[in-house]
């Protein structure tokens, strides 16, 4: 059965096992690790170029993949120092860069704030300025009102009302 398939250059996943001495589960890793995916018939069943066998078979063969613990570890805690320090300077850096903006926004406001309190002052005394001269516009227009003409250009002055005062 190997030799047919050997010869039509497809290989059944029971073929490949034997070739690379290996089960299911190793297959599977060995696939992933070369990035290969099993290629199906049309009746759905799985099989394996002879190219594919022979990547798989030198993936099987070579053993570079694998890290020693220790130096992933290394690599794991270097990474980790290198995103903390990272973190650090970055958190500075806007802190410090919003910092600056907001002084050299800020900076003119005390100046804009007595303004404002200097303006507010100002306008409290001109209405209190116009309440006085309202006031005063009253008692004239009263006084005014008090004089009644008589005959020949003559007044008579009433007595005024003091009501609203």
């Amino acid at each position: 059965m190997i030799s047919e398939n050997i010869k039509g250059k497809v290989l059944s996943p029971q073929d490949l096992r034997k070739i690379l001495n290996a089960d299911n589960m190793e297959i599977v890793k060995l696939c992933r690790k070369a990035a290969i995916v099993p290629q199906k018939d049309e009746n759905g069943k799985t099989y394996f170029s002879m190219e594919e066998a022979r990547i798989l078979k030198q993936a099987k063969d070579s053993k570079k993949d694998v890290m020693p613990k220790s130096s992933s570890q290394v690599v794991v805690n270097t990474l980790l120092s290198s995103l903390k320090k990272m973190e650090d300077n970055m958190t500075t850096s806007i802190t410090d860069s919003i910092t600056k903006v907001l002084d050299e926004r800020l900076e003119g406001m005390d100046e804009v704030v007595v303004e404002l309190i200097r303006c507010k002052t100002e306008n409290e005394n001109l209405k209190n300025k116009v309440n006085e001269l309202n006031k005063e516009n009253y008692k004239l227009k009263n006084t005014l009102n008090s004089y009644k003409p008589f005959a020949f250009g003559l007044f008579i002055k009433k007595p005024e009302d003091d009501i609203l005062l």
